[in-house]
């Protein structure tokens, strides 16, 4: 394919570039930056691919008009994977998680917040030697994901399959999701939720619906139902909004971060994660896609972004894993490690098949 052998060739020369397939969709997209120029969001007006960081840091575009674009058709194919583990050997990293989740609870039951999301990084010591191969993969075991790869010598290598979109904006209608909750699929005709996940659950909803009521004429909400990721499930509110006014920059604003890759309130957990958690989550839990275009539609009227999760930051002899998890007042610490695991794990299987 065209657009692999671009892939290879940018990365290469080390020009920028973003490949992605967006959910259900047989079609491969790559937009390949002329330059390696940086260029940085400044009024939401811009149109190419974006990638932008959980709080402080570089909100980088590649732009439409400054890019070679190429469009593929793909076969999509089921790829089966064994049975997610539940252990992980590296009993330091399970400590340091369980207590910064203790500290949340606390931090919970005393008032200060809701619900928080604590994250950590997993740093495996190996060399990607296929990007291309990995990406095929990836799209593989997540079909219903938006999947992507994004490149920009000045911030590196990510590479991710993400379940939850920030938001699509079509004309005056907005649509963005609600999604929290994680427990392993077992194929069961019925999946049972318990209070917690569902409680994690609504306050995302609730904070998205308040968030959006000063943008908004009418807003939809869909029942709560459940969401597949590969092996894993969530709860999945669908919102549907008629915008009274466009401020694209001010929407971005107050929703991101959502409570689903934060907390609430927002500010305040925020706050809590950046001097509590140790580490620097860059990219993790930002958004990326399409920004003031609909690549494939050649339109200009649409927008599609969504929250990167499910996703590697790909360094020359090193893979981060970046995974979190919702902590509310009824958190078990272990578990919370244990889901935390689940979600790193097909990343690791698909590494190492």
């Amino acid at each position: 394919m065209r657009v692999f052998k671009h892939l290879v060739h940018f990365y290469n020369v080390r020009k920028p570039f973003a490949v992605y397939r967006k959910s259900n969709s047989d079609t491969i997209v790559g937009i390949f930056q002329n330059s390696t120029k940086l260029y940085l969001l400044e009024d939401f007006t811009e149109q190419g691919f974006v990638l932008a960081p959980f709080c402080e840091g570089k909100q980088i575009y590649i732009p439409l008009k400054e890019s070679t674009v190429l469009i593929e058709k793909v076969l999509q194919e089921e790829q089966e994977l064994s049975e997610l583990s539940l252990h992980n050997n590296d009993l330091e990293a399970k400590a340091q998680f369980e207590q910064l989740v203790k500290k949340c609870i606390t931090a919970i039951n005393s008032g200060l917040f809701a619900k928080v999301v604590p994250s950590r990084k997993e740093t495996l010591n190996a060399p990607i030697n296929n990007i291309v191969s990995i990406f095929k993969k990836l799209i593989k075991t997540y079909p219903t994901a938006f999947c992507s790869v994004f490149y920009h010598p000045e911030i590196g290598l990510w590479m991710g399959a993400t379940p939850e979109r920030l938001l699509q904006i079509k004309g005056e209608k907005l649509y963005t999701m609600a999604l929290a909750g994680t427990q392993l699929t077992h194929d069961m005709p019925i999946v049972e939720w318990g209070s917690k996940e569902k409680e994690e659950q609504q306050f995302v909803t609730d904070f998205i619906v308040q968030t959006l009521q000063p943008f908004a004429d009418k807003i939809w909400t869909s029942q709560p139902y459940t969401k597949k990721a590969a092996k894993v499930m969530h709860i999945c509110t669908d919102i549907e909004v008629v915008l009274s006014t466009y401020n694209f920059k001010s929407i971005i604003k107050a929703l991101h971060p959502t409570p689903a890759v934060c907390g609430m309130p927002k500010e305040i957990a925020l706050d809590f994660l950046i001097q509590k958690e140790g580490y620097d989550r860059k990219y993790y839990a930002g958004y990326l896609g399409e920004l003031n275009c609909n690549v494939e539609q050649n339109t200009n009227d649409e927008s599609d972004l969504y929250v990167n999760l499910r996703c590697m930051e790909i360094e020359e002899n090193n893979i981060n894993i970046y995974v979190g998890c919702g902590v509310t007042k009824d958190s078990n610490p272990e578990s919370e490690f244990i889901e935390t695991v689940n979600k790193s794990s097909t990343m690791k299987q698909i590494l190492n098949n």
